[in-house]
């Protein structure tokens, strides 16, 4: 499944926008152009980790720098869209990888997508509840309230994270709200 990412950025409490980077960058480039621009925190809607871009120079060059390209070949079977990395195994996994049919690649590749398969929509929730609660951790994490917000999110009570972040400026509070949506179990 190929998705575009989405970004969203906060100059303090207010959402300045969100969406790909196409159309977000070219308006936070706008704003940081200007002399008195506040501090402008940018998330990963995704994964909700803090992403930082380089503002300075042209439109053109700060979208060159922040829009991936296509990987270049290296290592790896790049046309399928293989990476090489490295991984730590102990002796003893090494052993029974070296003992698999059509070696340890192709074994560790079996084992992730098994993993993958047993329960997508468990996997879903847990990296959403991680993606807000990183997002949380950053917009909201001196707010009252707060801690036990975060606690009702990873326990799925909806209502009570809710209730608990009602308080909160608008802006944050409906993005947490939207982000949380995936968080909770269908």
């Amino acid at each position: 499944m190929d998705r575009t990412a989405t970004y969203t950025a906060f100059a303090d409490e207010s959402l300045i926008a969100s969406g790909p980077l196409e159309k977000l960058l070219p308006v936070l480039k706008e704003k940081f152009d200007h002399k008195d621009c506040p501090l402008i925190l940018i998330f990963n809607d995704e994964t909700g980790k803090q992403v930082d871009f380089e503002f300075r120079g042209t439109l053109e060059g700060v979208l060159a720098a922040a829009i991936p390209r296509k990987p270049v070949a290296g290592p790896g079977r790049p046309k399928l869209g293989v990476v090489s990395r490295e991984i730590s195994l102990l002796p003893r996994h090494w052993e029974w990888l070296e003992e698999q049919p059509s070696g340890a690649s192709a074994a560790i590749r079996r084992l992730v997508e098994d993993a993958r398969k047993r329960d997508p929509s468990e996997q879903k929730v847990r990296l959403a509840k991680d993606a807000t609660g990183r997002f949380l951790s950053a917009m909201a994490g001196n707010r009252p309230g707060y801690e036990e917000a975060t606690r009702a999110l990873y326990a799925g009570n909806m209502s009570r994270f809710q209730q608990l972040i009602r308080p909160w400026p608008k802006d944050i509070r409906r993005h947490a709200e939207a982000m949380a949506e995936s968080a909770s179990p269908v």
